[in-house]
């Protein structure tokens, strides 16, 4: 832990002793080397125990690397915005984005569920700042307040479940719970326990029904609240259900049943609204929902197959969805527009840019041998396994999954070129680096996939 926490201490304290004209080099320069760092947890086996309140394991190793990965790219991609602003603001984003990154790491390692609550809780404030102090959009306010409304919704029922499951049993510790079986008074009060412990998780997800607040902070964040959203406060909502899931015994298998079913409904249907999307932002962020369904139902099937599924999913979609955020951001510097109809033909103009928008596309769509495709098949066979009927609505998604990446990417690439995208300025190198930041690894983990199993 020190490995890590030493450099994320002399990052924090950088942020404000750094010459402002070697700000942005230097902090970048330094995440990225936590980045590298961080890789090391791949090679985690079994149950790291740091001390008595912080532990690494196989499911929270990779999505401890994806967070420390996807710092880097996050200031890289907020430079060419804020290098206008003061430095004073300058350094409050810088220690906002980070502090962000800081809470986010230690809600995975915590193995006290208190703990995580209070850490789950804390990555809504630096949230909650970067939306409504730096997101550009008029309805930066609104969009606040529905984070905070439904967000909170959900930790109520959360913090009384764990209030009541300490009062009955004594320990919150993930890792003595999950080494003794434990007995619930009584079906009632078991349902009721099991369904406020994923309310909270299943709006951070979010579940289609619950997913209001997504789109709205997708499309009024700056990029930086974009690509954290996306990349790694979503995956709380994975963790929290992978952790809660593997706690629970068989007996509460006829329990998430329904669920299964509304969460593959809800894969359908918002991969369906995507089809009809005329903002760029938007369309990504329903299509978040839409992946983020088939992590709920995996987790709720509880084979090995579906966890696995579920988290290798979880890691490629932290990344394509990072990197098509920032691909529709490059866009929106140049035009000031996310409507697709505006957007259309930059490839003639763009076409190193057009390429890194078919590779995501690509990668979005679970094109094999993705990492994507690989998380999706072994979800899709356990779903299969658990019912045959699930096969009709998979398939569908899938259909549907296709059709709006393809016109995700005609759209916005394609057509007639406008005559107002005529005279733009050229895609820079720091672009061209902040996208293979993000296509890299993926493709690298198509290659070896075991390491997130």
């Amino acid at each position: 832990m020190l490995m890590i926490a030493t450099p994320l201490f002399i990052l924090l304290i950088s942020t404000w002793l750094t010459p402002h004209k070697r700000l942005w080099e230097v902090i970048s320069a330094q995440s990225l080397a936590i980045a590298i760092l961080a890789t090391s947890w791949f090679c985690t086996k079994g149950t790291s125990t740091l001390n008595s309140y912080f532990i690494i394991d196989e499911i929270s190793s990779p999505l401890l690397v994806l967070t420390c990965w996807l710092t880097a790219p996050t200031l890289i991609a907020s430079q060419s915005k804020l290098i206008k602003e003061p430095i004073s603001r300058q350094r409050a984003f810088i220690f906002t984005i980070i502090m962000l990154q800081t809470t986010t790491l230690l809600a995975f390692m915590v193995d006290n569920m208190m703990l995580f609550f209070i850490m789950f809780e804390s990555t809504m404030i630096p949230t909650l700042i970067i939306i409504t102090r730096w997101g550009a959009q008029k309805e930066r306010m609104l969009a606040g307040t529905y984070l905070l409304f439904y967000t909170l919704f959900g930790s109520m029922a959360l913090l009384t479940a764990l209030l009541f499951f300490y009062e009955n049993f004594g320990t919150l510790s993930m890792s003595l719970i999950k080494e003794s079986p434990i007995e619930y008074y009584s079906p009632t009060n078991a349902l009721a326990w099991w369904a406020a412990c994923f309310l909270a998780f299943l709006v951070k997800m979010p579940l289609y029904g619950v997913h209001l607040w997504l789109p709205k902070a997708h499309v009024e964040a700056p990029i930086a609240g974009s690509m954290i959203l996306a990349g790694t406060l979503l995956k709380l909502g994975g963790y929290g259900i992978l952790r809660i899931a593997v706690l629970m015994n068989d007996s509460f298998t006829s329990m998430a049943a329904p669920l299964i079913v509304f969460s593959l409904l809800g894969v359908l249907l918002s991969a369906a609204l995507c089809t009809r999307q005329t903002d760029l932002k938007s369309l990504i962020a329903f299509s978040s929902v839409s992946h983020m369904g088939l992590v709920i139902a995996a987790s709720m099937v509880k084979t090995d197959w579906s966890i696995a599924g579920a988290m290798i999913l979880m890691i490629s979609h932290g990344l394509i969805s990072s990197a098509l955020f920032c691909l529709a951001n490059t866009s929106y510097e140049r035009t000031n527009t996310r409507t697709l109809m505006l957007l259309q033909g930059t490839q003639i103009i763009f076409p190193l840019a057009a390429a890194w928008w078919l590779m995501a596309t690509l990668l979005n769509m679970a094109l094999p041998p993705s990492p994507n495709f690989i998380g999706e098949i072994s979800i899709l066979t356990s779903l299969f396994q658990w019912s045959n009927f699930t096969l009709v609505i998979t398939g569908l998604s899938i259909i549907f999954t296709t059709s709006y990446s393809l016109y995700l990417f005609w759209s916005s690439q394609r057509e007639q070129i406008p005559s107002h995208i005529k005279l733009m300025m050229p895609t820079q190198s720091r672009e061209h680096i902040l996208f293979a930041l993000h296509i890299i690894p993926a493709l690298l983990l198509s290659l070896n996939p075991g390491l997130l199993f």
